[in-house]
């Protein structure tokens, strides 16, 4: 290594220091805060859809064929993703420019909006072909909104960390958005509890919808108080100063192929586990639904903690040995876990998906992680919102539906394990030759 690249190596790693001390731990965790709470009122908005996915189809997509019905709601679902990388092509920019703050306010404040308005949609008995119709709209609008605020999320906490704590700080995205899936879930249990199956069916689903609004409005309190990352304001200075490092075509090309394979299995198997799973116990397994909930709620608490245990690992072995831990072990358990669940033991579904959920979390942290030192900070917001949720357009969104596609279709229970395994052979295929180990990676080059 010759003088001039020590020197700029030096000057680098100084910037990145400096950065790093000029924010105090009180405001890390502020900030830490602040991204977890909004974060999980946003995601309990996208949550609660999955979790009455069949009461929805029923309302919305009436066929007196409960099969149907809730494959046309999975497919709604589904929808949501295919606008997601619209939504990142319009709010990706947004961050690299105005800042990864702006793009957070505006993501809460729109999924908030848009999830009440579900919630406020007559059915189909009511108002006829225009009540799928209103649902399908309303849940591309969601899904353009809930891609970036991922994104925006990762981007604000990774810039934020101590580069040697970005895992543990990633865990805070990952776990709150877990502990929204399992609030949604006790939310499900305790409606499904609480009120006949009537009112459930009639009115009684809509509550948590109407509630998003308020819940966004709380965290909109939170976020507007938030000033950006150091990462953008030094960004910031170099625009100003056309210092801006110039990164090489091949290399955004090279970040955006990995974003597609890291993101893509970890939004499969995570739509699996929150979303597909607890459908998949009360509907082809045969399990009662209230039995079914508490299963899924108990191992998403084993979950939500499992994400900074994680996070811990990955800041002390590094990126690459966690990931591939995730992504083997979800070739590996996921046909037993299907047959397990097939069942119908609650205490034997619950033991089978525990593991599942850990190899889901190693790939959950380590997603966000990358989503961070993957790119430059100059594109790091468009390149990570676009091949995030390109994955998910093309992978994870249509995950629940094929899955359920694959049992109505081949009577096999444990079918959905296949596509699982599917993906996380494409992302190790892809990610092996291609990752390097970004532990400790400058953040604010480019």
């Amino acid at each position: 290594m010759d003088d001039t690249t020590t020197s700029r190596h030096d000057a680098r790693a100084s910037s990145d220091t400096s950065l790093l001390l000029s924010l105090s731990p009180q405001d890390r965790t502020k900030r830490m805060v602040a991204v977890g709470i909004g974060n999980f009122m946003e995601w309990f908005d996208f949550a609660i859809y999955g979790y009455f996915a069949a009461i929805i189809g029923a309302q919305f997509f009436p066929s007196g064929n409960e099969t149907a019905e809730m494959l046309s709601s999975l497919a709604v679902f589904a929808v949501g993703f295919i606008s997601r990388p619209f939504g990142a092509l319009i709010l990706g920019p947004i961050g690299d420019r105005l800042g990864r703050r702006t793009v957070l306010i505006i993501t809460v404040l729109g999924m908030g909006i848009i999830t009440a308005l579900i919630g406020l949609t007559p059915s189909f008995e009511t108002i006829g072909i225009a009540a799928p119709i209103i649902v399908v709209i309303l849940r591309l609008l969601q899904g353009g909104f809930a891609g970036s605020e991922w994104t925006s999320a990762a981007a604000y906490i990774g810039e934020s960390a101590p580069k040697n704590r970005r895992a543990i700080y990633a865990s805070v995205v990952t776990g709150t958005a877990g502990l929204a899936f399992l609030v949604g879930t006790l939310t499900a249990a305790l409606l499904t509890g609480v009120l006949s199956e009537d009112a459930l069916n009639s009115w009684g689903w809509r509550l948590p919808f109407i509630a998003s609004l308020l819940m966004a409005v709380i965290a909109i309190y939170i976020r507007r108080k938030l000033v950006d990352t150091p990462v953008f304001e030094e960004l910031e200075r170099k625009r100003a100063n056309n210092t801006v490092e110039v990164t090489p075509t091949a290399a955004k090309v090279k970040a955006f192929v990995m974003t597609l394979a890291f993101s893509g299995i970890f939004g499969v198997s995570l739509y699996y586990l929150i979303t597909y799973v607890n459908n998949f116990l009360s509907g082809a397994v045969g399990m009662p639904r209230l039995e079914a909930l508490v299963v899924c709620g108990v191992v998403l608490v084993i979950y939500v903690a499992l994400n900074p245990v994680v996070g811990m690992a990955v800041d002390r072995l590094g990126r690459r040995p966690v990931l591939y831990t995730g992504l083997i072990g979800l070739i590996v358990w996921s046909v037993p876990a299907f047959w397990l669940m097939s069942t119908g033991n609650p205490w034997i579904a619950g033991a089978a998906l525990v593991p599942f959920a850990l190899f889901v979390a190693c790939t959950a942290v380590v997603n966000n992680v990358l989503l961070v030192e993957v790119f430059p900070a100059s594109i790091r917001a468009t390149g990570s919102a676009i091949g995030y949720n390109v994955a998910y357009a093309l992978l994870a969104g249509p995950g629940p539906l094929i899955a359920a596609a694959l049992v109505a279709g081949t009577g096999v229970l444990i079918s959905p394990a296949f596509y699982v395994m599917a993906v996380a052979v494409l992302a190790l295929v892809i990610l092996l030759p291609t990752l390097p180990e970004t532990k400790g990676t400058d953040i604010s080059r480019g």
